[in-house]
């Protein structure tokens, strides 16, 4: 999402490197360098503005410590400007110790809002939280059944209003079951519109009144950019939201709505939608997103994203295996599912600090093909052959490339690449470290 952005301001920083210090002559150019990159992603005008300003006013007032270089200290501002602009303090949600916490989604048609209902279901489940779903949209062909779908997709119950029931009616039933059920999160999926018209609004400040939502919340298409920006204060108005999720932010959006949202609206960003499955959904934290916009990487979130894959004990035996060198095709296997469930190949590699700043490292949709189709060669192999990969013959390889759906060179070049992975740990274990370098130079040849 940010890549062209982490690249134009990586550029503008550049510039400043060899100088001796910051000074109101040689900061120009960057700073018209951030301000262009900012407008290209689509910030709003008035949110660059007071941004430069701050980064200008900084730079400029302040001595630059000894530790840092000019274009280190640049960035160091840069990215204490941008946390202030994405919106500083708690942005996480707030529910009350018993009962249900009512969250209410809101937004126009085709903001994702039914698809983050389900994202933001499989959140709550995934810490304990009892969830329950609402169906509120009543015009929409299909949609309760939509919603259903995505129950049954997260696991969670979708409550079932009983025939006529207009949605006022069915959000107060729903609640009155959800206490009766002990349920911990209700989630409010009410009907959207193609624009902002009058009889939404008074629905909505009627739904508003008869359950008092403690979490009222506008899914914002990250794609539509700064058009967003003004249906968000239209409904915040009326409905006095809470916060903004942005949904479909691994799409074509430029960042230009995550930047413009608190400034704009005032209202912090909840959570960000960075995929099509339901485990894509991230907690809007400042810092971190700051620092990917600028290349810094987000180590935290991706030790995160790891430590919800990789059991421990797992992990352990798996650290034991590969000290006495008994690592197997199975363990491979195990491997790339772990890394796979941690989100897109891309995602990954945009959270490693530094990797915005390298040219030419781009993850292609032909790499996570490639994932996919290794995958699938190794899932089309037997317990036996994973473990003993010497069993392998060649009528086996075509089994298992037929199996894949892949030529017979692709099975036959996996093995050769895991049986050199072998070689370099038994190099490892031994200490011979010139061997294994050894090793690694006939991989490339």
């Amino acid at each position: 999402m940010f890549e062209r952005l982490t690249e134009r301001i990586q550029d503008a920083v550049k510039g400043l490197r060899g100088q001796g210090r910051i000074t109101e002559s040689n900061i120009q150019d960057s700073l018209r360098a951030v301000r262009m990159a900012l407008l290209e992603a689509d910030v709003h005008v008035s949110v660059v503005k007071d941004f430069l300003e701050g980064v200008k006013t900084r730079a400029l007032g302040q001595e630059v410590l000894r530790s840092l270089s000019p274009d280190q200290h640049f960035i160091k501002i840069l990215n204490e400007e941008m946390i202030r602009v994405l919106g500083e303090g708690d942005s996480r949600l707030k529910f009350p110790p018993y009962g249900p916490g009512i969250v209410l989604l809101t937004g126009l048609q085709g903001s994702g809002k039914t698809t983050t209902a389900g994202k933001l279901a499989r959140y709550f489940a995934k810490d304990g939280h009892p969830v329950m779903l609402v169906p509120a949209d009543v015009y929409r062909p299909a949609a309760r059944q939509q919603l259903e779908t995505v129950g049954r997709a997260v696991g969670v119950p979708v409550y079932e209003p009983e025939s006529g029931d207009k949605p006022v009616a069915i959000c107060q039933k729903a609640l009155d079951e959800a206490r009766k059920k002990g349920i911990r999160r209700l989630i409010v999926d009410t009907a959207g519109r193609l624009t902002v018209d009058l009889a939404l609004m008074e629905e909505l400040e009627q739904i508003v009144r008869a359950v008092k939502p403690h979490e009222s919340l506008y899914v914002a298409d990250a794609m539509t950019g700064q058009t967003a920006m003004a249906t968000v204060k239209s409904f915040h108005e009326v409905v006095t939201l809470t916060g903004v999720i942005l949904s479909k932010a691994d799409g074509d959006a430029r960042g230009g709505a995550i930047l413009s949202v608190k400034a704009v609206t005032g209202l912090p960003v909840k959570f960000v939608g960075v995929g099509e499955k339901y485990d894509a959904l991230e907690p809007f934290l400042p810092d971190r997103m700051a620092s990917r916009i600028l290349g810094m990487g987000d180590m935290l979130g991706l030790i995160e994203k790891a430590q919800e894959v990789v059991d421990e004990r797992e992990a352990a035996e798996m650290a034991e295996r590969l000290r006495r060198s008994e690592f197997t095709l199975e363990d491979f296997r195990s491997q790339l599912k772990s890394m796979r469930k941690m989100g897109p190949l891309q995602q990954i590699v945009g959270m490693l600090p530094g990797m915005g700043a390298l040219k030419g490292v781009e993850v292609t949709a032909q790499d996570e093909k490639r994932l996919a189709r290794t995958e699938a060669i190794l899932n089309s192999m037997t317990p036996q052959e994973r473990d003993h990969y010497q069993v392998i013959d060649g009528s086996r390889r075509k089994r298992i490339a037929r199996g894949s759906g892949v030529a017979v060179s692709e099975v036959n070049q996996l093995l050769k690449q895991y049986l050199t992975m072998r070689k370099m740990m038994q190099q490892l274990k031994r200490g011979g470290l010139k061997n294994m370098m050894r090793t690694m130079g006939a991989m490339k040849r």
